[in-house]
C-alpha cells in the first residue's frame, strides 16, 4: 500500500465511524498499522511547513485515534518493572542514532532525527523531534507535537499534546529554540525559530503575547515570532470586585546575531538585564 491508498482506507473507515458503523474498522486495520509504521519510520508526520504556514494533516491524527481502538492490550516487562498498555516503546535508537537515557520513554508511532538525546524524558506517539534537539530531564512531549532541530527542552518542560480534533494544529516548536525550565506550551501554540522561552512562561492558545519591544504594546495570541525573547508575566483585569492579575508572557526583546545557539536562557536574559 503506498500512502494515497492508506490515506483514503483511512479516510473512508473514518466516515463510517462518525456514521455509527463499526464493520470496516477491522476491515482498515492493515492501513492502520502502515500508516503508524510510517510515522515511527518518520516517512509521514502529522504536521508539515508549506511556506511560511503549518499544514495539519487530520488523516494521520485519525489514524492514530484508530490505532488506539484496534491495538490489544499487553504487559510489558522492563526489569523490575511491569507496564500494561496499547502502545509498544519505541526500540531502534541505536539504528536512528538517537541517544536515549534511562528512564528516557518514547512511544512507538514518534519519531526522533539523528542526534537527538533523550534524557528520562516522554516522547508520545505522533510527535517529530528534529535533529539535534536535547529533551531534557523530566521533560514531555506531547502527541502529534512538532519540535524543529537543535532545540534544548530544559528540564520539566511540559509540552502539549494535541491529538483531537483531527484538524487542530499541533504545538509547533521551532528550530534552535530554547524552552526554559518548566515552561508550558500548549493548545497548538507555535514557536518561532530561535526564540527565546524563559523558566516558567505558560503559552496557551488563549494566553495574551504582549511585545514591549516598540513604542505602543501589542497583543496576539497563540504565535511567538522568531528569535523573541519571552518571559512570564502578569496583566492587570478589572472584575466586578476590583482588579485581579491574570497570566500572559511579555516579548521583552530579540536575540542577538551574535547570541550563539547553544547559549544558556542565563546569557540571553542578561543582554537585556534581566534574570528568572
Amino acid at each position: 500500500m503506498n500512502v494515497n491508498e492508506i490515506k483514503e482506507i483511512i479516510e473512508s473507515t473514518d466516515k463510517d465511524l462518525a456514521a455509527g458503523n463499526t464493520d470496516t474498522l477491522a476491515s482498515a486495520a492493515p492501513a492502520i498499522e502502515a500508516a503508524i509504521e510510517l510515522l515511527d519510520k518518520g516517512e509521514i508526520r502529522v504536521a508539515s511547513k508549506e511556506g511560511d504556514t503549518w499544514v495539519t494533516h487530520a488523516w494521520i491524527k485519525k489514524a492514530i485515534l484508530m490505532y488506539f481502538r484496534i491495538a490489544e492490550m499487553e504487559k510489558t516487562d522492563v526489569g523490575p518493572f511491569t507496564y500494561y498498555d496499547k502502545i509498544p516503546l519505541k526500540r531502534n535508537y541505536d539504528e536512528l542514532a538517537v541517544r536515549a537515557v534511562p528512564p528516557a520513554t518514547a512511544r512507538y508511532g514518534s519519531y526522533m532525527e539523528k542526534g537527538v538525546v533523550l534524557m528520562p524524558s516522554y516522547v508520545n506517539i505522533g510527535a517529530y523531534v528534529g535533529a539535534g534537539t536535547m529533551v531534557d530531564t523530566w521533560a514531555t512531549v506531547g502527541s502529534c507535537a512538532q519540535i524543529g532541530a537543535n532545540v534544548h527542552l530544559s528540564g520539566g518542560v511540559g509540552i502539549g499534546g494535541v491529538l483531537e480534533p483531527a484538524g487542530a494544529t499541533p504545538v509547533v516548536v521551532g528550530d534552535g529554540a530554547f524552552v526554559g525550565s518548566r515552561a508550558i506550551i500548549v493548545e497548538g501554540v507555535e514557536i518561532g525559530d530561535e526564540a527565546v522561552i524563559a523558566a516558567n512562561v505558560t503559552l496557551t492558545s488563549s494566553t495574551p503575547i504582549i511585545d514591549i519591544r516598540g513604542d505602543n504594546l501589542i497583543e496576539t495570541k497563540g504565535k511567538i515570532p522568531a528569535r523573541a525573547v519571552v518571559v512570564p508575566g502578569t496583566k492587570e483585569k478589572d472584575v466586578k470586585g476590583g482588579k485581579i492579575y491574570t497570566s500572559c508572557a511579555y516579548i521583552i526583546g530579540e536575540r542577538k546575531a551574535s547570541t550563539n545557539l547553544k547559549t544558556s536562557l542565563n546569557d540571553v536574559l542578561r543582554e537585556f538585564a534581566l534574570s528568572v
